[in-house]
């Protein structure tokens, strides 16, 4: 059966090429990446399949140089972990880190997560994470945003009752509106008591480099919420 893909699907993220790989980087991905790579899945398909001895699979949707995806691997070694990222010296970072470290339990996608989640069988994820995904600034350009009221109920779908969805971003008006679109889906709810949920970066949080840079127009907000 096919992976089912959207047509004409609107990319999210900008340019996938960037410096050049290091030789290890290199060597990495050509001979090791085949082993942790997720190229494409069943419609139905159960992420657990994967490896059946973990308790739950987690997903990080744009890792980045993949400092929290490693982290919280290592934190939680009784846990799949699914991480995405098109970029490509992201995914070269993350296998340079697991053939390091000798991680086994990440699997790793590179390329738009979308196609891949379409695809999962309902209710099958424990948590996800939404850690800065490219803010598309220019009002122009907020139509290419990751969160809108389609994607949040493809993520209603495929997580489980009580999963834990974290967004973050540093562009304010970006958190404003993935708030939006959570707080308005039935099948959320927002953890938050006080200001200091969303100003103070939880205490599970591993920062990332994109996050040390500061190139948001506001300081880190992380909004937690629950699948009900």
């Amino acid at each position: 059966m096919q992976s089912i893909v959207p047509s004409r699907r609107i990319k999210s993220f900008g340019r996938v090429g960037g410096r050049p790989l290091s030789p290890l980087q290199a060597r990495l991905v050509e001979t090791e990446l085949s082993k942790f790579q997720i190229l494409e899945v069943e419609e139905g398909f159960s992420p657990i399949s994967i490896d059946d001895s973990k308790k739950e699979v987690w997903f990080e949707i744009g890792f980045g140089g993949a400092e929290h995806l490693i982290n919280q691997a290592k934190a939680n070694s009784d846990v799949l972990f699914i991480g995405a990222e098109p970029f490509l010296e992201g995914v070269a970072k993350a296998m340079r880190a697991i053939d390091s470290e000798k991680i086994t339990n990440i699997r790793l996608i590179n390329g738009d997560a979308r196609p891949i989640l379409e695809n999962f069988q309902n209710a099958c994820l424990d948590r996800i994470f939404i850690l800065f995904p490219d803010p598309w600034p220019k009002a122009r350009h907020h139509k290419r945003r990751l969160i809108n009221d389609e994607f949040i109920n493809l993520l209603a779908r495929i997580t489980k009752k009580g999963a834990k969805i974290r967004f973050a971003s540093d562009w304010a008006n970006y958190a404003e509106e993935a708030l939006a679109c959570f707080i308005k889906n039935p099948a959320f709810s927002w953890n938050a008591q006080s200001q200091k949920d969303w100003n103070i970066p939880p205490e599970d949080h591993f920062t990332t480099r994109y996050q040390a840079k500061k190139l948001g127009d506001c300081e880190p907000i992380f909004l937690d919420f629950t699948r009900l």
